[in-house]
């Protein structure tokens, strides 16, 4: 046993030191960092409340429907048929929903599910040059995704999971779409007595999305040639060629490990490295404790607090986005803090669950978010 968790650990390790000069090399004295330069980012904005409150530091964790989104290779060790729901009011009026369904299937050795994105927001005025105010007309913005995820346990340690899925993105009547795929890992040992968990995930890798439809119709004009006289005529129909922008990829590294594994209580630290193609890395650290079955009455609680750090928040004069902030990622403020809680019923097969969470999202404020699951 001791020779075979050895041989599981040791590649983390190892990975773990060839990373860190990489990450410590990262100083230079210009910035080429890809700013503002990836489309349909709301596929970042996370899947219910438990991942949001622990600061999306939950890929080593996650064993849940939530798993499509942060780990597909977590759906693998699902227990029960389960579904889950969440929708809430996000940052400047604008609303994120999401839903997943999975299935355990072959006895557990392997799963299946499936989910589906939407954030967006309506009624907004048109405005324009001659009417900075507004013309009169108004436009929506709708960003879907569905997805389908496959999971598999390949022993009694270690599961992988793949996610396939279909990108909508319409701005006004310019639309576009792309096909994205998500693959991760889960290692799952013990370490004296208390669970451990890595993982390692590779989110939103697939083609680029270039925007086209009525909204990008112009008419044009010929100008006159040099040296003679403008005269009037009649704009010329044209359309307007968008660049293509890719997908927000993001690769994550998380642990988890239980600090107090109980038949009843557990208290889980984690942790996570994440680097993303549009903006510098990050980092962050979250806590859980869960209670099971309280008194055998049958209710469960949780509750869970994270701190990550943004260094969207950290960006000076002269870089690529070229703007300054008092704000900065360097020092530990409310900014990236996050806090939640749950409770759940279980009777037999069935369980029910609500979760909750608050974030903090710097000058923009905080939002809440709100979770409903099922399984049976």
């Amino acid at each position: 046993m001791r020779t075979s968790m050895t041989l599981g650990i040791a590649p983390i390790a190892l990975l773990a030191a060839l990373t860190m000069p990489a990450v410590a090399q990262v100083v230079d004295n210009s910035d080429n960092t890809a700013y503002g330069t990836t489309s349909a980012e709301f596929l970042l904005l996370g899947a219910g409340a438990r991942g949001t409150a622990l600061g999306g530091a939950f890929a080593a964790l996650t064993t849940d429907i939530t798993a499509m989104y942060y780990n597909p290779a977590g759906l693998a060790q699902l227990a029960r048929p389960g579904a889950m729901v969440s929708t809430y009011s996000y940052l400047a009026e604008t609303r994120y929903s999401w839903f997943g369904a999975a299935f355990p299937m072959a006895g557990g050795a392997r799963s299946l599910g499936v989910s589906v994105g939407s954030f967006g927001f309506g009624d907004q005025p048109v405005t324009t040059v001659e009417n900075p105010e507004g013309d009169g007309r108004v436009y929506n913005v709708n960003e879907t995704f569905i997805s389908g995820t496959y999971a598999q346990n390949f022993s009694d340690r270690f599961a992988a999971g793949v996610n396939i899925k279909y990108v909508h993105d319409e701005l006004g009547s310019a639309k576009a779409t792309a096909i994205a795929i998500d693959m991760g890992t889960n290692f799952h040992a013990m370490v004296g007595g208390r669970p451990i968990r890595a993982a390692f995930v590779i989110s939103n890798l697939g083609s680029t999305m270039g925007h086209s439809g009525s909204d990008m119709d112009v008419g044009v004009t010929r100008e006159p040639p040099l040296g003679t006289v403008d005269v009037p005529q009649e704009p010329q129909p044209a359309r307007l060629k968008s660049k293509d922008f890719g997908l927000p990829v993001m690769f994550r590294v998380s642990v988890a490990l239980d600090i107090v594994h109980q038949s009843n209580n557990q208290l889980t630290l984690l942790s996570e490295f994440s680097q993303p193609n549009n903006t510098k890395p990050g980092a962050g650290m979250g806590l859980e404790w869960s209670a099971v079955n309280l008194g055998n009455s049958g209710f469960s609680l949780a509750a869970r607090g994270s701190y990550t750090i943004q260094p969207d928040n950290e960006i000076a004069i002269g870089s690529g986005a070229g703007f300054g902030t008092g704000l900065s990622s360097g020092s530990f403020t409310k900014d990236g803090i996050a806090l939640g809680g749950g409770i759940g019923y279980g009777r037999g097969n069935f369980t029910v669950g609500f979760d909750y969470a608050w974030r903090h999202f710097g000058p923009l404020g905080g939002a809440n978010f709100f979770s409903f699951s099922i399984n049976w």
